[in-house]
């Protein structure tokens, strides 16, 4: 009888390990998603500076230009 009370606790605290890897895993996917999705935004950020910058500096030279 002891040996079955003692296979059942160890059951159940090798699911509830389980179940904290998995939830552990689930979460760094989740913050690796984040990741990526915060570095393609600031891509795209970085790529708009540069293009104001561009269009900046083109505005000044054809005003140079027009003097």
């Amino acid at each position: 009888m002891k040996t079955i009370i003692a296979a059942a606790a160890m059951l159940a605290i090798a699911g509830c390990g389980v179940e904290t890897a998995t939830t552990a895993a689930t979460g760094a996917v989740i913050k690796k998603q984040e990741i990526e999705e915060g570095k393609k935004t600031m891509e795209r950020s970085q790529a708009k500076v540069e293009d104001a910058m561009q269009q900046m500096q083109q505005r000044a030279e054809k005003s140079g230009d027009d003097k």
